[in-house]
């Protein structure tokens, strides 16, 4: 099938049901704002020296940090690496996560919660559903180090900074809000998982948040605050998703079970960079099922990139995964007719249809690459 073809295959249909689900009472409330503490938190990335970060920030950490004394500049990238090593993951995304409910949205609040992490922090997050245990030991086990780099923050005029260069944040805060107004991104989500999601989405627009969108407790997502309106329905569109159903479920286990076999995949998680994350085999299935999913809610909504494109050009070509869900999904006619995506994952490993005999083919298709050249690509 060749590229033409697939894309007709891939849009067919789209428009009659977009056309019925947003003639419907709008179903989405978008609230859009600022914090500060959040910034701080996402200001450790580019202050890591790590180039995912510098590339967008490069100018901002080389004049904040020679105003942090030399422990606290020496203590970031240890802590990054001190993280990756440990359960923990990528350090500011993850920290982000953790403290996002703790009401925090100035720097002395964040200072303060880090102060009193038991009782500021942990409450919120052990009621979320990220919490984890082990996550939580690294975390207080490091945290009067975390609180030692957010009071030099404050000492070294992190606020100044922020507010030098946030002028136009008001301003962007207002344009994004009156721009989703027609974006039903809820809807979508409720009839493409089968499942009930609040109506409410609040997005936090950052300086400092590059690469990343961030999913934090609630249905709450921090991204840059110069993304444009179909960056932002496509992030919304994917973040709220996660996770897609129990990842200790019956539906992943059966998925989980079937996925281990494939020599692919398998690979794909031991061996891609993982500064992408996603180095465990259920974290890729949570990513790449919600990936295929947000695939299709922005075909739907009209922000959607082309599938072969976006997956190409994302973590170095590694979501094949995705590309094979998209792809049978489609074969479903899943937009059309939605449900259970949780039943539908389960139903796919029982038939064999997650297997690399026929998944790998779908996937191929999606991706136009050959089908024993799925990964890696040989422009990643």
């Amino acid at each position: 099938m060749d590229r033409r073809q697939f894309l007709a295959f891939a849009l067919a249909g789209l428009a009659a049901p977009a056309a019925a689900l947003q003639a419907a009472p709008m179903r989405t409330q978008w609230r859009v704002r600022g914090s500060e503490a959040l910034d701080a938190i996402a200001f450790l990335g580019p202050l890591s020296g790590r180039e995912l970060y510098r590339r967008y920030y490069a100018e901002d950490a080389d004049v904040f940090l020679p105003t942090l004394a030399e422990p606290v500049r020496a203590d970031i990238p240890r802590l990054w690496d001190e993280a990756e090593r440990s359960s923990f993951g990528l350090f500011w995304p993850v920290l982000a996560a953790v403290a996002s409910g703790s009401g925090a949205n100035s720097l002395d609040e964040l200072i303060a919660a880090f102060a009193a992490p038991e009782a500021r922090i942990r409450p919120a997050y052990q009621a979320s559903k990220y919490w984890n245990a082990e996550d939580w030991t690294w975390l207080t086990a490091h945290a009067q180090r975390i609180h030692a780099v957010f009071a030099a923050f404050r000492d070294a005029g992190f606020v100044a900074l922020r507010q030098a260069r946030i002028a136009e944040l008001d301003r962007q805060i207002q344009d994004t809000q009156r721009a989703l107004r027609s974006y039903d991104v809820i809807r979508w989500q409720e009839k493409l998982t089968g499942r009930s999601f609040d109506p409410a989405i609040e997005i936090v627009l950052l300086r400092w948040s590059k690469p990343h969108g961030v999913k934090v407790q609630g249905q709450t997502f921090l991204q840059a605050s110069d993304y444009d309106t179909a960056t932002t329905v496509r992030i919304a569109a994917h973040e709220m998703l996660h996770p897609p159903f129990p990842m200790d479920g019956p539906a992943a286990r059966a998925a989980l079970g079937v996925l281990e076999r494939d020599a692919l995949i398998m690979r794909i998680v031991r061996e891609h960079d993982p500064r992408w994350g996603y180095t465990t085999l259920d974290g890729l299935l949570d990513e790449d099922i919600c990936q295929a999913l947000d695939q299709l809610i922005s075909e739907a909504l009209g922000v959607a990139r082309n599938p072969a494109d976006r997956w190409r050009r994302a973590d170095d070509g590694m979501h094949v995964l995705a590309a094979g869900i998209y792809g049978l999904l489609r074969e479903d006619r899943w937009t059309e007719t939605g449900g259970s995506i949780e039943r539908w994952i389960a139903d796919a490993a029982a038939r064999g249809r997650l297997a690399p005999a026929v998944m790998h083919p779908v996937a191929a298709r999606v991706l136009e690459r050959p089908v024993d050249g799925l990964w890696p690509i040989a422009n990643s």
